[in-house]
């Protein structure tokens, strides 16, 4: 009697998770078909007493994604966005690295104060902080009398790069702690210096981590928008503000269909790199939960 209730217990937890998963898949995946077939359809489409929204376009208006690329500018934001969040993740990584291994790895004088800083760091709200930056990278540019310091897509990288961290660094350390130290002994016989280690060693063990730092970053970089549009303000703007400056233009014109590409030029990416990394992204996660 009891294997049987247990059994029909474990059954219904299974359905109610079959359930909730189905839920939140559709509620998902329903938005963004929704945008998707909006961008194809005509202004016609959209306006009127007896319009269907979920209906399926009547004709698929691809002339939408041409004006957005071209008469919006879409394409030169989605430049810009590309530039940034490529060196954005390079300047990351590249510091990054280097310093979650020795912080994992290494007992020196001052760690736990480092560490604590970059810890503290987690509970700062970078939307808080964008004021201060820009008030900062203005003031250089008026003591300096240059003007590289705004509009300036490395400048906007680094910033992305810095900002981010704490939460990389957490996330990395972590995962280095997990790794045996018999590995960096084995090299050390082997007559690898300490450099060489991380490089050749440590690095590509931590690879499942690393992308999962690569996609969260990524996402986050992409999306960006208040930091973006203060430190943009005259060229060299993103994807996320040309976005918004898109769907000011054409909700005043009333072409809904321009303005849906834009949202699918900029949701593209995220759905290629999520599906092409999906499957690491969850080894990442779940080995770095492991404990020595």
């Amino acid at each position: 009697m009891k294997n049987s209730k247990s059994n029909s217990s474990r059954s219904l937890y299974k359905i109610f998770i079959y359930i909730a998963l189905i839920i939140l898949a559709v509620s998902i995946i329903v938005p963004v078909a929704w945008v998707f077939m909006a961008s194809l359809k005509s202004n016609a489409e959209f306006v009127g007493k007896d319009v269907n929204p979920f209906a399926f376009p009547k004709k698929l208006i691809w002339e939408n994604f041409s004006m957005a690329f071209g008469k919006a500018k879409m394409g030169e934001y989605l430049l810009n966005s590309v530039i940034v969040t490529a060196l954005a993740l390079v300047i990351l990584l590249l510091v990054a690295l280097p310093a979650s291994y020795c912080l994992a790895r290494f007992q020196f004088k001052g760690r736990k104060f480092i560490n604590a800083g970059f810890m503290a760091g987690l509970f700062v709200n970078v939307n808080y902080i964008v004021v201060p930056i820009f008030l900062m990278l203005s003031s250089a540019n008026r003591l300096l009398g240059v003007k590289i310091f705004l509009n300036n897509r490395l400048v906007l990288a680094i910033v992305y790069a810095a900002t981010s961290l704490p939460f990389t660094i957490y996330l990395l350390s972590g995962y280095f702690k997990t790794l045996p130290k018999a590995y960096e002994e084995a090299a050390l016989i082997d007559g690898c210096g300490y450099f060489k280690t991380m490089i050749k060693i440590m690095i590509p063990m931590a690879r499942p981590s690393i992308i999962t730092v690569i996609l969260f970053n990524f996402l986050s970089f992409w999306n960006e928008y208040i930091i973006s549009f203060t430190l943009m303000t005259t060229r060299n703007k993103t994807l996320p503000v040309g976005l918004q400056n898109l769907m000011a233009v054409e909700k005043t014109a009333t072409n809904y269909g321009v303005m849906y590409a834009g949202l699918v030029i900029v949701m593209v990416p995220t759905l290629i790199l999520y599906i092409l990394v999906q499957k690491k992204l969850t080894q990442g996660m779940s080995l770095g939960g492991l404990k020595d």
